[in-house]
């Protein structure tokens, strides 16, 4: 098999959508903060993908409705383009997430884009919210996010010696650290993470500056 160009690998909420899933709902079913799940979280109480799939057990909605929800997501405007441009370069581009594939797959078709995609499953019952759970005889299977980005991104170096990374959250900070600086794309919690431990990055607001730090 011929080794690609380069192997880009993404966070999906808050780095390819500007806004996560999980606040979305956390803003339309709110949560007591003595019991918000993603508080527990934080505290160490409860693992990532406990706190998850508790927020959105919480949906009560038609599908419909909740289809509308995940469109407020947006999707960056200028991410389709710069995924085409980076694999007609030879570039493999791979989506790692701790959120859910339920509606990641839904938005990347959407943006017409077919790529690699390593998140949770989950089903949607409207009256049990989207019940996401654990990838099954998943190699990159973590029990605290279900997915283990650390693992994704070694197996991206393994197999090839340019290797970018992207993301925005708390479970971005050890794979983004496995990559050079210059291929290390944040924002949000994780470009804030990256600075106060002083380690260099590309901060980003839009995807047209990875495909031009990329492709330059």
């Amino acid at each position: 098999m011929q080794r690609p160009a380069g192997i880009l690998v993404s966070d999906f909420d808050g780095t390819i959508s500007r806004k996560d899933f999980f606040d979305l709902v956390r803003a339309r079913w709110p949560i007591p903060k003595d019991e918000d799940p993603w508080e527990r979280y934080v505290s160490g109480e409860i693992t990532h993908f406990q706190a998850l799939a508790l927020i959105f057990s919480r949906i009560r909605c038609s599908e419909a409705e909740l289809l509308s929800l995940v469109d407020q997501m947006e999707v960056d405007p200028n991410f389709a383009a710069t995924i085409r441009e980076l694999q007609g370069q030879g570039w493999e581009v791979l989506v790692a997430s701790a959120g859910c594939a339920w509606y990641i797959e839904r938005l990347l078709a959407q943006a017409g884009i077919s790529i690699q995609v390593y998140s949770n499953p989950g089903v949607f019952d409207p009256a049990r919210g989207l019940i996401m759970s654990l990838p099954p005889a998943s190699p990159f299977l973590d029990p605290g996010t279900g997915v283990n980005k650390l693992e994704i991104t070694r197996d991206a170096l393994r197999r090839c010696d340019c290797v970018a990374f992207a993301g925005d959250g708390r479970p971005d900070i050890n794979p983004s650290l496995l990559v050079p600086e210059e291929r290390r794309f944040a924002r949000g919690w994780l470009a804030d993470e990256l600075t106060a431990r002083k380690e260099g990055f590309v901060r980003f607001d839009s995807w047209t500056t990875i495909r031009d730090t990329l492709l330059c």
